[in-house]
């Protein structure tokens, strides 16, 4: 019967199945392995009746004894039904199959005789037995069931085409188990080589030959089953014999390959669970089933831990892993291996003599043997790789030697894991908090990637609160001196000559055919113009934009139509009216563009300053252009990294932003050749001696002020540019000087320091006026410094450069 599967065998002896139950396995064979197979001796009796005495001469007294005792035991001679012959002849067996299975590797060799294309045994060695005997698991790796009866058939019909029909296809079918310990939890691979030397194949009747054409079809497709069932029936054929099972220990093979596989995926050492399956792979790469994995990666100065097969939580008297550096474990086994740039073992960390904060942490989570790898990409330090046991010696050098393959994989890993999250910590900032200054960058990278962790344990997740304590603010202005009524006074002087040449279109009219409404019309122009000429108000400008547009341009295209000087005139009107605005737009267009370059010009002067002042000491800095540009920044230890902050850097800024100004100063005064509107700059200061904090406004994405008390601070900064010397009824502000307010006389010690070194350096000119302010709304008590910049000479000491600052840190010192 075709498919044939024996009842289970009577004495103990181990069996191969499939983890999906030997009633599947039955039922699947049954249905769908083609061919009749049988278990037989014949062919190994066979090998000893005529094979042995011609090339084992040795073995000629057994082999004379054997047929002996086969006399004895015809029954083993005929296909075997009736597996209780086993138990009956078992000496016999033993005998029979002493030249399949070598005496001397049966105790390390895992090999079994089984039933052709069928995994039922009937004779194992040692070592397969106790396999067995241990409770081992076998089952196929990453292979269908179903997939795997299909090569046994493709297998059946290559073995039928090479000994009957000369086709010899090279078909080869490897099959891999994985085999689990479950006293250990580890598991091993085993590659089955399968011996058919014992094997016949038996036809009932003559075999006819294949046709050339069904050789070609069967050669071009030599693995399509049902097309080998077309051409050879397999009715034709019976396997007789038994198989050879020899199972090769792969599994540093298989483990390594499945490291590779699983190290290209995205999230393999980020996700725990995928983690933990490679922390179980080099458990049983390395036959060490308590051995803990563990990865940092290194980005900078930053060490950001990124699993630990433990879950250790790491903090030790205080300290929080996520907030240290490199610079922390530099004398630990860490920064040791990075430096030496090698593997590092510890035998026993308990009698390491070098141990630090470190190596104590790791003792208290019961790890005493530990391996330590620096993990490098494109010759970059990216990482740590460390193996930690609870056992004294469990892995030596050799491990280290073992683990030289994978190394490379892991910096890899971490590589694109640090991309993958350095995208998405971006995406969060940007989402959240939109741009960010480079000074403050490192804490919304730190709250951000708190809050991705917190995110993939809880789906209500907000960022938390960024805040930086006791910070000094200053503050700067370059302002355009009377920008409103020199706007004012463009629009008003546009709008008039745009009315004017509307109401010149409506006279030409209106003298050409004198229509009653053609004369209100006039009437109105005129109504307006006067309005106009007497002053702008809010809303007049849109009021009068609309009447044009609403009342007088519609009529054009019948007034254009009366007479050759009213078209005329109406080509000349929208030749002078700006398409996109709609307006004529001259003046103010000439205003604007003036504007546009004092803004453009002193904020790209600022912002190459700044590239020194950052190189100096680390700030937060931000400009806003409107009319002029106004910058703010704050400086302190909370908003440095690291918390390392000194007064010498504040009174360095603080000269740094006067520079700053006198060089902005400079740089309007050589703008106003080239300005098509003159205009005149304004320059200021505001002086805040006490620190504040500041928090970042999530909603409207920006930091402010936080709390009532430094509210005085930001209204100061809106209303200052307009005080008033007291007593003077003058602005505080001048073209071509620097008001510096404070409030404080230690302020103002400080100041006069900077100027007289500014003065000294060709920046300021000798004068220097002290001024008491008006009060301004809900503040008084302000004074100011004003001086004048010297803005016909070059600059000084270039800002930036080393002789200039050194001169002006010996200043404020």
């Amino acid at each position: 019967m075709a498919g044939n599967v024996k009842p289970p065998f009577p004495y103990d002896l181990p069996r191969f199945f499939f983890e999906i139950g030997a009633d599947d396995i039955a039922q699947q064979k049954t249905e769908e392995f083609p061919f009749e197979c049988s278990l037989s001796l014949a062919s190994l009796i066979d090998f000893w009746e005529y094979e042995v005495p011609r090339t084992h001469p040795t073995l000629t007294t057994l082999s004379q004894k054997i047929r002996e005792e086969l006399k004895g035991a015809p029954e083993l001679l005929e296909p075997i039904d009736d597996y209780s012959i086993f138990q009956k002849h078992k000496e016999l067996i033993d005998m029979l199959m002493s030249v399949v299975f070598p005496i001397a590797t049966r105790e390390h060799d895992y090999m079994a005789a089984c039933v052709p294309f069928n995994l039922q045994v009937f004779y194992t060695t040692a070592a397969m037995q106790r396999a067995q005997a241990q409770g081992t698991l076998w089952k196929l790796v990453d292979v269908d069931p179903a997939l795997v009866m299909r090569g046994k058939s493709l297998r059946a019909y290559h073995i039928i085409a090479k000994k009957f029909y000369g086709l010899d296809l090279d078909f080869e079918y490897p099959l891999i188990f994985a085999v689990k310990d479950e006293r250990s939890s580890l598991t091993r691979h085993f590659k089955m080589q399968i011996e058919a030397r014992f094997v016949e194949i038996k036809s009932p009747g003559e075999i006819e030959p294949l046709s050339e054409e069904a050789k070609s079809r069967l050669r071009a497709n030599p693995a399509n089953l049902n097309l080998w069932k077309e051409v050879i029936p397999p009715q034709l054929f019976e396997f007789q014999g038994f198989t050879v099972v020899n199972a090769i220990d792969v599994t540093d093979q298989e483990v390594l390959s499945s490291l590779k596989r699983d190290l290209i995926e995205k999230e393999s050492i980020i996700s725990s669970s995928r983690f933990n399956f490679m922390q179980e792979k080099l458990r049983t790469l390395l036959r060490k089933p308590e051995v803990i994995l563990g990865l940092v990666a290194i980005q900078g100065e930053h060490v950001m831990p990124l699993n630990y097969g433990s879950q250790v939580d790491w903090d030790c008297e205080g300290r929080d892993v996520s907030q240290l550096k490199t610079f922390d474990y530099t004398d630990s086994i860490y920064g040791r291996a990075s430096i030496e740039k090698r593997v590092l073992v510890i035998d026993d960390l308990e009698t390491y003599p070098h141990r630090t904060w470190v190596e104590d942490e790791i003792l208290t989570h019961g790890v005493r043997n530990i391996v330590v790898a620096p993990l490098y990409y494109q010759d970059e330090l990216i990482g740590t790789f460390e193996l930690g046991s609870p056992h004294p010696g469990d892995l030596n050098t050799m491990t280290a030697m073992r683990l030289n393959e994978v190394l490379p994989l892991f910096a890899m890993a971490i590589r694109r894991s640090l991309d993958e999250l350095n995208t998405q910590v971006q995406a969060v900032i940007k989402e959240k908090c939109t741009a960010i200054h480079p000074a403050v960058e490192w804490r919304f990278r730190r709250a951000a990637l708190d809050y991705l962790n917190k995110q993939k344990q809880c789906e209500m997740v907000e960022m938390e609160p960024i805040v930086f304590k006791a910070v000094y603010p200053l503050y700067g202005l370059s302002d355009i001196r009377n920008s409103s009524t020199q706007r004012n006074a463009a629009i008003q002087a546009d709008l008039v000559e745009h009315f004017n040449l509307a109401r010149e279109i409506i006279r030409l009219a209106y003298d050409f055919r004198p229509i009653p409404f053609l004369d209100e019309l006039g009437f109105r122009i005129d109504k307006l113009l006067s309005m106009i000429d007497d002053g702008l108000h809010s809303g007049d400008e849109a009021s009068a934009l609309d009447f044009l547009q609403r009342d007088v341009e519609p009529l054009f295209e019948t007034l254009q139509k009366y007479d050759d000087d009213v078209h005329a005139q109406i080509e000349k009107y929208r030749a002078v009216i700006d398409p996109q605005a709609g307006m004529l737009y001259k003046r103010r267009k000439d205003f604007e563009e003036s504007v546009t370059l004092i803004s453009e010009t002193i904020s790209s002067y600022l912002d190459e300053e700044q590239e020194g002042a950052q190189a100096m000491f680390p700030h937060y800095f931000e400009k806003h252009k409107t009319d002029g540009v106004d910058h703010g920044i704050y400086i302190g230890a909370s908003l440095v990294e690291d918390g390392k902050f000194d007064m010498l850097y504040l009174k360095n800024l603080r000269l740094w932003q006067l520079m700053a100004l006198c060089g902005s100063a400079r740089k309007a005064e050589q703008l106003k050749a080239r300005l098509k509107v003159p205009l005149e700059t304004t320059h200021l200061v505001l002086v805040q001696h006490a620190p504040l904090s500041i928090r970042f406004r999530f909603d409207e994405k920006q930091f402010d002020v936080d709390g009532a008390y430094n509210i005085r601070y930001e209204i100061m900064k809106k209303r200052i540019d307009k005080a008033i010397i007291r007593g003077r009824a003058e602005r505080l502000t001048q073209p071509g000087k620097i008001a510096i307010v404070y409030s404080q006389a230690r302020e103002a010690s400080e100041y006069r320091q900077y100027i007289d070194y500014l003065q000294h350096s060709g920046y300021l000119t000798d004068e220097v006026e002290e001024v008491e302010l008006e009060e301004l709304q809900g503040i008084q008590g302000l004074r100011a410094l004003r001086v004048t910049v010297d803005v016909q000479k070059a600059d000084g000491g270039k800002r930036g450069a080393p002789s200039a600052v050194a001169e002006a840190v010996k200043v404020v010192m």
